[in-house]
């Protein structure tokens, strides 16, 4: 029997920070994400093993996963494969929201024993797919998903440019330095941290009411709450990047922690987006085609013999 899966990473908008709990369970954490069709995906082969001539050889079960997104990209890729590494575990098919959240949580306590610090909206997008609103708290997480067009979802498309720096960042360190200036009381650290919350909010209306010029602004928003966290959320790289794509853009931002990964911008119109793109690509920087990804982590069991 084989059974495969696969969980999409994500694009953040807003709200970057504030799921992790040193925040949350204090204040309320939120984020607005996107599911992207990225993916992380996986498979356990179940029953005899054979040997080069056809024999078997053992019986047991071949695990694999892969893909095709780069190492320290900010995307959620980790939790992505933790998301599916407990579907495979499991086996079982993902019916009900209900099902996705009980699976995001338990990815997020399996990297909260391996000493992994980190937030919750990695796991709940990769489950959930799509649109939507979290919000974090010490004892639930309220999930709203975005009531956006599928029109808009196409004009974004064709507007967003999503591009790796070539520099992968270690969300970890980037934690440690944060996460220390939060406990000094650090008023700029708080102040963003309240800032990034309250932007996952303004996120959701402006998708929902297709405001691209204020979504573009929020966006940029983003990356100045995030080096008022500390310097080391942006570097010389990330601010070239920037300077560079300026010209063809309304907004931009790195994607999850920050430090470097991967960037997103929204530009005005198609036309500016394809230069936008052009400007990167010339400048050897790798830009990542993308479109939206409406469906969550999926479960398909092929070979399953038939119950009596």
């Amino acid at each position: 029997m084989i059974i495969s899966a696969k969980a999409p990473v994500r694009i953040d908008f807003a709200g970057a920070w504030t799921d992790v709990k040193y925040f949350s369970h204090a204040f309320g954490g939120a984020t607005t994400n996107a599911a992207i069709n990225r993916y992380v995906s996986g498979k356990t082969v179940h029953g005899a093993h054979l040997s080069a001539d056809g024999a078997d050889i053992s019986e047991g079960i071949a695990v694999t996963y892969e893909t095709a997104i780069p190492a320290g990209s900010g995307l959620g890729t980790s939790s992505a494969l933790n998301v599916v590494w407990l579907a495979l575990a499991s086996g079982k098919q993902i019916e009900t929201s209900e099902q996705r959240a009980q699976i995001a949580e338990q990815a997020y306590q399996v990297e909260t024993v391996l000493g992994i610090l980190g937030g919750k909206q990695d796991q709940y997008a990769a489950a959930h797919g799509g649109f939507h609103l979290y919000e974090f708290h010490e004892d639930k997480v309220n999930v709203h998903p975005v009531q956006i067009t599928t029109d808009r979802i196409t004009e974004l498309e064709s507007l967003f440019t999503l591009c790796y720096t070539g520099q992968a960042r270690f969300s970890s360190t980037l934690h440690e330095n944060v996460w220390g200036g939060f406990r000094d009381g650090k008023r700029q650290v708080v102040d963003a941290l309240f800032a990034l919350r309250d932007s996952a909010y303004q996120a959701k209306v402006l998708l929902e009411e297709g405001n691209w010029d204020k979504f573009g602004s929020l966006l940029s928003r983003q990356h100045q709450c995030a080096k008022n966290l500390d310097d080391s959320l942006s570097n010389a790289r990330v601010e070239s990047i920037l300077e560079l794509t300026k010209p063809f853009t309304i907004g931009g931002k790195c994607c999850g922690a920050g430090g470097g990964g991967c960037m997103l911008f929204l530009s005005p119109t198609p036309e500016k987006q394809q230069q936008c793109a052009a400007i990167l690509e010339q400048n050897k920087i790798q830009v990542i085609p993308f479109q939206f990804a409406m469906d969550g982590l999926s479960v398909e069991r092929i070979g399953e013999e038939p119950r009596a």
